[in-house]
């Protein structure tokens, strides 16, 4: 028999305090939980902080590569590691639905855990509230993440200037790729996985190699469309990016060609858009395809002089201005 979570909406007693500490204490595990506080007593190495939040509602809660709580901790770490930061605390809340199997609560709850442990961040807090049935969908995740910087005037949007490069570390569309393809049965021979995965590493050793970097941005929800339309706007100038030269991985492309998707604004969860000055962009591209997992990173596309449009090269000659994404083409994806 399936082993469900018997709450009911509003137990803040012994069943919930049972479920905290054999779900949620047992798997994070850290000293700050143990103290039972209402807050958590942390040190700060740095007077300059970072902090991010994000809700994580995907259906379904795991999938290929994935699942929602791997999801919730490297999309909190990404979005501050990108800024220059490093990241080092995180606080989580979970909606719970009555009825929620255990055992998918707790393979959620493990994978957050290993995630935190292997992007070196700790879980330092958290809450848990149940909902009555059908008013969740299963789990919803929030975070929040706090990290530290010493120079907090090394990336900044405004140090972009025409002539610079575009890089991204690898195929893009993978993650929303992956979740479409298993809602839709759709199945490959290789194998659709999500890129999900903390950056956090991978973006300190470049910082520390290369002293060029402008910024960087995680093209998550809205895809690298977006990402760059972004980024060129707030850097009042134009980006043109060649579409011969955007990685995607074969598997990817033909579920595409299948769903009759384009890539440009699908969600990506392991992946940044780097914006570094020409002389260091080929070594920024070796840096990356060095580094375990990054062998499609390339240099995508310049930066010229303009006032915030993204312009893509197609292979024949012509150019489309690529916008925001307007809509929701893929809810629930992260």
């Amino acid at each position: 028999m399936t082993e469900k979570i018997l709450l009911a909406h509003g137990d803040g007693g012994s069943l919930t305090h049972q479920l905290v500490r054999e779900v949620f204490r047992a798997a994070f595990n850290d000293p700050a939980l143990e103290a039972e506080e209402d807050a958590a007593l942390l040190d700060a190495p740095s007077k300059h902080v970072r902090m991010s939040t994000d809700t994580f509602v995907i259906h379904p809660l795991e999938f290929p590569g994935g699942d929602i709580g791997k999801l919730a901790v490297t999309g909190t770490v990404n979005d501050l590691a990108v800024t220059g930061a490093e990241p080092r605390y995180l606080s989580v809340g979970f909606v719970l639905e009555e009825g929620l199997e255990l055992s998918l609560l707790k393979r959620i709850v493990q994978s957050m855990a290993e995630t935190a442990r292997e992007a070196g961040v700790r879980i330092v807090a958290g809450d848990t509230k149940v909902v009555e049935k059908g008013r969740c969908d299963g789990i919803y995740i929030n975070t929040c993440g706090i990290g530290f910087q010493e120079d907090v005037e090394r990336l900044h949007v405004t140090s972009i200037c025409p002539g610079d490069r575009v890089i991204i570390n690898g195929g893009v569309a993978e993650h929303a790729v992956a979740v479409l393809a298993m809602r839709a049965g759709i199945h490959s021979s290789t194998g659709l996985l999500s890129d999900c995965q903390a950056l956090n590493k991978i973006i300190q050793g470049l910082l520390h190699r290369f002293q060029t970097i402008r910024f960087m941005r995680d093209p998550t929800r809205g895809g690298i469309a977006t990402t760059l339309k972004e980024i060129a706007e707030l850097a009042k100038v134009n980006i043109t990016i060649a579409e011969e030269q955007i990685p995607i991985k074969p598997e990817v492309q033909g579920a595409l060609e299948i769903l009759g998707m384009e890539p440009y604004y699908m969600a990506n969860e392991g992946k940044v858009i780097i914006i570094v000055s020409p002389e260091e962009a080929e070594e920024v591209v070796t840096f990356l395809r060095d580094a375990q997992g990054q062998r499609m990173a390339c240099e995508i596309g310049y930066v010229t002089e303009g006032t915030g449009n993204v312009l893509l090269q197609t292979p024949y000659g012509g150019t489309r201005n690529l916008k925001r994404m307007a809509g929701t083409p893929l809810p629930r994806i992260c």
